[in-house]
């Protein structure tokens, strides 16, 4: 015997609400209201993918968003984002990223990267172009480094004879 009778109605056979999930609630908005809204953007956090320690990978990687490399890699890195490459860990091939903080060993150039930090156990074998480079004690490259130069920037034509002109 029921203690209590339930009065709604059945759903019907094709009735597709009864599987319909409230949205979730709107992002605070941090700005104040007469603010543009072009200012009053919500920032969604990076998003950082990571090749653990004891991965070994070849391939390619692109996309947008950070990385960071802990194991092996082999193949060509092109992220819009930054790119970490941590103390022990081995990448071969070419390396294109708004940032990259070396640690570890890198068999291949870097271009295109605003910013290069190549800390005191990191290794360059290849070519580095970037607009600034940060190289700390202990460090090694082996390399052409061009550092400085924006997109149209051309170096400094050199005297043909040789002197200062």
């Amino acid at each position: 015997m029921a203690i209590w009778k339930d009065t709604s109605p059945a759903p019907k056979a094709n009735d597709s609400t009864r599987f319909d999930f409230a949205p979730p609630p709107p992002a605070a908005d941090p700005a104040p209201a007469n603010t543009p809204s072009s200012v009053r953007a919500v920032e969604t956090p990076a998003r950082e993918s990571v090749i653990a320690s004891d991965l070994t990978i070849e391939g390619k990687i692109e996309g947008s968003g950070h990385i960071r490399i802990a194991g092996k890699f082999k193949g060509d890195i092109k992220v819009q984002g930054n790119l970490g490459i941590d103390q022990g860990a081995k990448v071969s091939g070419g390396v294109s990223a708004n940032k990259v903080t070396l640690a570890g060993d890198l068999e291949g150039n870097i271009s295109g990267a605003q910013q290069v930090e190549l800390l005191s156990t990191g290794v360059i074998n290849g070519d580095l172009k970037a607009g600034s480079l940060t190289v700390a004690a202990g460090s090694r490259i082996r390399g052409h480094v061009e550092c400085g130069w924006g997109k149209d920037d051309k170096p400094a034509a050199k005297p043909e004879n040789g002197s200062a002109a």
